[in-house]
């Protein structure tokens, strides 16, 4: 199975190479999106947008709802069948809607699928007893936050900063601004949730 694209409506220059078994939803907003051409759904209440598309694959949802649209379209992507995320725009804009996508991640990992947010400047995926890998040639800043209590047996290689096996909870950031060295790095996390968040893309990452 390919990867589910989904746009929100924070502006955002992600584009991708669409293959064959992907599928793009638009939610609400990122109907506008210049990467969204041509999305297979549109899904919404279509407050942001302003109007309701007059084409196929349009789903209209009311306005008074407890699923962000966001999360409407993350659940029309697991009814499909698809097991892999990435939700353009997921980061940026405002705070409240960016945890909205964060907890978005949650509910995918708790569905056995994975995601990951994709904003301009940085991406954000959560592992959830599982690790990440980066190739060499990263540069930048990467943090790591337990989301949840605690995330123990926490692990950070390639990075300035080095970690092993160590805890990390909610009320202390020991992971905040970590930096990339050039080198291949990998994070991992043995027991418990760990936001990791890094400015750059996902091409050079094997989460997905």
């Amino acid at each position: 199975m390919g990867i589910c694209y989904i746009f929100g409506a924070v502006p955002t220059q992600c584009s991708f190479d669409r293959k064959n078994d992907d599928i793009v939803i638009a939610a609400d907003g990122g109907y506008r999106q210049p990467g969204c051409a041509k999305p297979d759904f549109v899904v919404g209440d279509f407050d942001s947008l302003g109007y309701v598309p007059e084409r196929e694959g349009v789903v209209r949802h009311p306005v008074h709802k407890d699923d962000t649209d966001t999360m409407l379209a993350v659940k029309l992507g697991l009814e499909k069948g698809y097991d892999r995320f990435i939700i353009c725009g997921g980061l940026g804009g405002r705070l409240d809607h960016t945890e909205a996508n964060i907890q978005a991640l949650a509910y995918l990992r708790a569905h056995h699928a994975k995601g990951c947010l994709a904003g301009d400047q940085e991406c954000a995926a959560l592992l959830f007893n599982d690790f990440i890998s980066f190739s060499g040639g990263f540069s930048g800043t990467v943090s790591v936050f337990a989301y949840g209590a605690q995330a123990s047996g926490v692990t950070l290689k390639g990075l300035e900063y080095p970690l092993e096996n160590a805890t990390l909870t909610c009320d202390f950031p020991l992971g905040v601004s970590n930096a990339f060295t050039g080198v291949p790095a990998e994070i991992s996390v043995l027991n418990g949730r760990l936001l990791v968040i890094w400015t750059g893309g996902l091409e050079k990452t094997d989460f997905l």
